[in-house]
């Protein structure tokens, strides 16, 4: 399990539990966390479609699955509220493949350790090779292995949001009159994600 897509301990935990119901229903998990403390805690479920691309019923239906699951695990003893979502369009980074499947944009990415006296990177992603992660900064296109990224996503750009916009409509994912209005608004702020949030006992 990648970090990026899990960090801590518990967060791998509550990956593995909650991976094969996502997986079975036909998507992919992108990230988990579980943030804050005590009751007021939230587990962040994200998920997406293989091809990409996923509605808010969607989310719900999912959310359902991993309550399901969560309730016989019962893997955290005090309440917290279970949200899923999608990536959003500035999604985050998570697995090797997703730096191929969006080579040609701008990403952020951040190292665990010090790479040539920073651990900030920002540049036109140019795929992978050899476990390492291609990306385009002023200074060239550089390599950073997988294994040393600590936060990776995508920024948002015009090129971005017309794209992702323009594949969601060939894919019937959202109708040609929503993505005319999205066209159509001067300043456009897409990095909102479809979601669903429940309260855990």
């Amino acid at each position: 399990m990648s970090e990026l897509i899990a960090k801590t301990g518990i967060d791998r935990r509550l990956a593995e539990i909650v991976t094969p119901t996502i997986e079975g229903m036909g998507y992919e998990l992108v990230r988990l966390r579980l943030m804050g403390s005590g009751k007021g805690r939230t587990l962040q479920v994200m998920v997406d479609r293989p091809e990409g691309g996923i509605v808010v019923d969607e989310c719900a239906r999912i959310s359902t699955a991993v309550s399901a699951v969560l309730d016989v695990e019962d893997p955290l003893e005090d309440t917290y509220t279970l949200e899923v979502s999608s990536p959003g369009i500035d999604r985050p980074l998570t697995r090797l493949k997703d730096f191929e499947d969006w080579a040609g944009y701008t990403a952020r990415i951040e190292t665990t350790e010090l790479i040539d006296g920073r651990r900030r990177f920002k540049g036109e992603l140019a795929g992978t090779e050899d476990g390492e992660v291609l990306i385009a900064v002023a200074e060239g296109t550089i390599g950073l292995r997988f294994d040393w990224l600590s936060d990776a996503k995508l920024v948002l750009t015009d090129d971005l949001i017309a794209d992702v916009l323009k594949a969601r409509k060939e894919a019937g994912i959202i109708d040609e009159g929503a993505f005319d209005a999205i066209e159509d608004e001067e300043d456009t702020d897409s990095g909102a994600t479809n979601g669903a949030a429940f309260p855990k006992e």
